[in-house]
């Protein structure tokens, strides 16, 4: 079955394709892989509106399966910032940048004090127009300094147990990733509506 994700972010593309392989996804496209644009304005308070919002505005211009999802970061010691602004936080441009800024402002606080979430959800329109939405949630606490050479994003300074996610494999990260459990999520509901 062909797919098509709503993101340009190679990262988590890369990502889906891993997840999405094994369940007969045979052609798992990007954005950019499917000749597609498709930029809508972001204008939810939440994941789930901001999620919707993209995968509406990709099924308008193709006839088949899509899927978009909005995640990100909530840091509790910040209010729960960046959340839903998370890709665009403060203006910053660069996830290193990003990730330095958030360090800063949780410096000196204690192990307890810097619990976080990576939250992801998930929006799927089959072919014939019928949405689905799944959330995925993923527990832990932001690090001293970034570690890891994989993942992307803020995964440097997310720490889940002793590891960052960024020290994580692919399949690792998958099991326990808010990513991975929005799409387990997501795969009971599609099971569920057959």
């Amino acid at each position: 079955m062909k797919l098509i994700i709503a993101s340009g972010n190679a990262g988590k593309v890369r990502e889906y394709k891993a997840l999405l392989a094994p369940l007969g996804f045979t052609e798992v496209l990007s954005l950019k892989d499917a000749g597609i644009v498709s930029d809508p304005e972001e204008t939810g308070a939440t994941f789930e509106e901001n999620a919707a919002i993209k995968a509406r505005a990709l099924k308008e211009l193709c006839d088949c399966a899509v899927l978009a999802d909005d995640s990100g970061l909530e840091v509790d010691a910040l209010g729960g910032e960046p959340g839903v602004y998370s890709a665009r936080y403060k203006g910053i441009k660069t996830d290193e940048e990003k990730n330095e800024y958030i360090l800063g402002r949780l410096a000196g606080l204690p192990d307890e004090k810097r619990t976080a979430r990576f939250v992801c959800v998930i929006h799927f329109i089959y072919p014939d127009g019928k949405e689905v939405a799944a959330r995925g949630v993923c527990e832990g606490i932001i690090g001293r300094e970034p570690l890891g050479e994989n993942g992307f994003g803020y995964d440097p300074i997310f720490m889940y147990g002793e590891k960052s996610f960024a020290q994580l494999s692919q399949e690792e990260k998958s099991a326990v990733s808010h990513r991975g459990n929005a799409l387990r999520d997501l795969l009971e509901k599609l099971s569920e509506n057959k």
